[in-house]
């Protein structure tokens, strides 16, 4: 009897706790629900109220303006090329300067990570001037390389990789070098391969970051053609007369590349994340 009863409160639980789950997972999809659906409605059932839960009908001639009133696919393109040459640069220089602190012995290597790492604590936003100065004296302006090199070499990429290769056993590395191994082989040949899910975790967040960016590239992207596709969008909220379907549906397409790289990618978010805050 007593089995049967404790069985029944762990049913109960379970069931609870399921529920509980199920309730604060659809009130986080509700956002990304309203938006979809105020996509497909006419710009005064937007701002109805109260509102319509579900779209009287169904309209795509807001995403069809999108594409054909403005050069969205060029903003999608620039964005695309921003994020992906950005974090492509960014995880082969934090691995190989992540590498060198973890690894390598040289003079003064624990102070220049303490001060390199402190950077951390300095807001972005005290650098835009001095940064877009730079980026003016080097003709960058209203180029995608202004909007790249910047996020090329981040403080953060080095520290969480280096926790990735501190996990490494030193002895795999001295067994290579016993072996004949280069420093250059046993980086790309034995270490790399090992955190693979620290660079598929840091690839993620870093694309992430640099495609919902807005700051920097309004700053640097001042003409139409070489906005991004989060500039672009903003623009679009700047009317004196707003349509706001119009303007869901330009947050839709840039919110969509985001949803499916969490979704096709986020076992491997997930794995790299938490073998990162494993030390062995």
């Amino acid at each position: 009897m007593l089995k049967n009863k404790n069985k029944k409160k762990l049913e109960l639980s379970d069931i609870l706790s399921n529920v509980i789950v199920i309730f604060f997972a659809l009130l986080s999809l509700f956002p990304i629900y309203w938006l979809f659906t105020s996509s497909l409605k006419n710009s005064s059932d937007v701002v109805k109220m109260p509102p319509d839960w579900f779209p009287a009908s169904i309209n795509f001639s807001n995403y069809v303006d999108v594409f054909s009133n403005q050069p969205a696919f060029k903003w999608t393109l620039n964005s695309l090329i921003v994020a992906t040459v950005s974090t492509v640069g960014l995880v082969i220089v934090s691995s190989l300067a992540a590498y060198a602190f973890s690894k390598l012995n040289f003079k003064f290597k624990n102070i220049i990570f303490v001060i390199f790492i402190s950077s951390l604590m300095v807001p972005k936003e005290v650098l835009i001037v001095p940064l877009f100065r730079l980026i003016q004296d080097l003709g960058m302006v209203n180029t995608l390389s202004g909007m790249i090199y910047p996020n090329v070499a981040t403080a953060f990429g080095v520290f969480m990789l280096k926790g990735f290769f501190d996990t490494i056993p030193d002895t795999l590395r001295e067994a290579a070098k016993m072996d004949g191994a280069t420093e250059w082989t046993v980086f790309y040949k034995v270490m790399l391969p090992l955190v693979k899910p620290g660079i598929g975790a840091l690839f993620i967040l870093n694309f992430v970051q640099v495609w919902n960016d807005y700051l920097w590239q309004l700053v640097v992207g001042q003409e139409v053609n070489s906005k991004t596709l989060m500039v672009g969008i903003a623009t679009l909220m700047q009317d004196l007369n707003p349509n706001f379907a119009y303007k869901m549906a330009g947050a839709t397409i840039a919110a969509v590349p985001m949803i499916l790289m969490f979704i096709f990618f986020q076992r491997y978010f997930t794995r790299g994340i938490s073998i990162g805050g494993v030390k062995e």
